[in-house]
């Protein structure tokens, strides 16, 4: 089954997706999802009245390099106050393994990994295999032990997720490991992909911080301009699971 990854764009000017992106999602089935963002005193239905046609001619310019590559292109217009609800409904309406934050850019060398603490890695490598090119050198699994972790638990769990990825195909040479101590785990994240060209990551738990600052992902794509996929979370707490706004 192919994996389907959903490209949220802000309209009613959207940035065009880098080809290099586009290249690199052929294989997988693709959402594009554009939102328009609803003044808050504002109807959407209002908004959507006024403005529907020309946000969608908008998004079908974005989503038409996707059309020229990729086998399953779909297209999702959204008008509200919450982008981060909208794509979360969006996710689940379509069934998205994974959302890209797009960025310019135009090529990828190196990739970095973060770890949750859960060496899980069912839908991993599908995303990290996507923005591997001939031109990347290295792909880095990346762990922070905190709050009394240790660090011989931590290497444990980047081993197993390297043993993991390289038997689902990734070239063993490209997948490296490191992990680092400390209390400050989003800085932490943050300070080491700046050194990178792209993230790949599970989507982070929810925090109350993350309305005031933005999610991680958001966090990480805002200081380092480059592309990042959130990969839906496949597992709870405790390993493996065992089991709004109007939009056309």
């Amino acid at each position: 089954m192919t994996d389907t990854i959903l490209v949220p764009v802000e309209l009613p000017d959207p940035e065009p997706i880098a080809p290099v992106l586009v290249r690199h999602l052929a294989p997988l089935d693709i959402v594009v999802m554009g939102h328009f963002e609803v003044p808050e005193q504002t109807p959407s239905e209002a908004a959507r009245d006024q403005f529907k046609h020309e946000a969608q001619a908008a998004l079908e310019e974005v989503a038409e390099p996707f059309r020229e590559t990729s086998r399953s292109v779909r297209t999702r217009l959204v008008f509200g106050k919450d982008r981060a609800t909208a794509i979360d409904r969006i996710m689940l309406e379509e069934d998205c393994a994974a959302e890209l934050n797009p960025a310019p850019t135009e090529g990828i060398r190196r990739i970095l990994v973060p770890i949750p603490a859960v060496a899980e890695f069912s839908r991993l490598p599908a995303f990290v295999n996507v923005l591997c090119e001939d031109s990347t050198r290295e792909v880095t699994l990346f762990h922070v032990a905190e709050d009394g972790e240790s660090r011989k638990h931590a290497e444990s769990i980047v081993a197993e997720t390297r043993e993991g990825l390289i038997e689902a195909g990734l070239d063993a040479e490209l997948v490296d490991t490191r992990v680092v101590e400390g209390e400050e785990h989003d800085e932490e994240i943050l300070r080491f992909a700046e050194e990178y060209d792209a993230v790949v990551m599970y989507q982070a738990e929810s925090r109350l911080g993350d309305r005031i600052f933005g999610t991680l992902p958001d966090r990480i794509a805002d200081r380092t301009g480059d592309p990042v996929i959130v990969v839906r979370r496949d597992y709870g707490p405790d390993g493996p699971e065992s089991d709004g706004e109007g939009a056309t």
